[in-house]
């Protein structure tokens, strides 16, 4: 099995790291560097639990490779907040009550934010759709959707 030396910027930390050609940014993320926010629910990317952003894009980290981010920024669930704050869609997630089991949440979350990104007011129906690719296994779909517009609404304040 080959080996290859990556770096990837994760959070804002560069890490080095020799891994597999096969490994899968997913298993980097929690097994090598420990950022067990990031779930892994039905690897096969349908599920969209293991949502992280890579260069800014929104990817399913259990259809991604290692070496793919090699030389990239990834963000997670743990890089949400800064400087003891939490980022509006974690205070949105809590004062909505998004949260169920949490089984989704970190890339319910990490979609939201691509979301807001790319539309800084959206509609409940946009909303909807910006999610659907992150399944909710206990259907808190409407608390969750509430998150993502009192986090646009508090982004917008800011």
């Amino acid at each position: 099995m080959s080996t290859h030396h990556i770096h990837v910027t994760v959070n804002g930390t560069l890490h080095h790291a020799d891994v597999e050609s096969r490994l899968l940014l997913v298993h980097l993320l929690r097994e090598n560097l420990n950022l067990t926010g990031t779930h892994i629910g039905c690897d096969s990317s349908s599920c969209g639990a293991c949502t992280v952003m890579l260069n800014g894009r929104n990817v399913k980290s259990c259809t991604v490779l290692a070496v793919q981010a090699d030389g990239g920024e990834v963000m997670t669930v743990e890089g949400l907040a800064q400087n003891g704050a939490l980022h509006p869609i974690q205070e949105g997630f809590h004062q909505e009550h998004g949260l169920q089991c949490g089984f989704c949440t970190p890339g319910m979350m990490l979609s939201s934010v691509a979301l807001l990104k790319k539309n800084p007011n959206p509609t409940e129906d946009e909303i909807r759709w910006g999610l659907s690719g992150n399944l909710c296994r206990c259907t808190g779909y409407n608390n969750i959707v509430k998150a993502v517009q009192y986090a646009a609404k508090k982004m917008q304040e800011a």
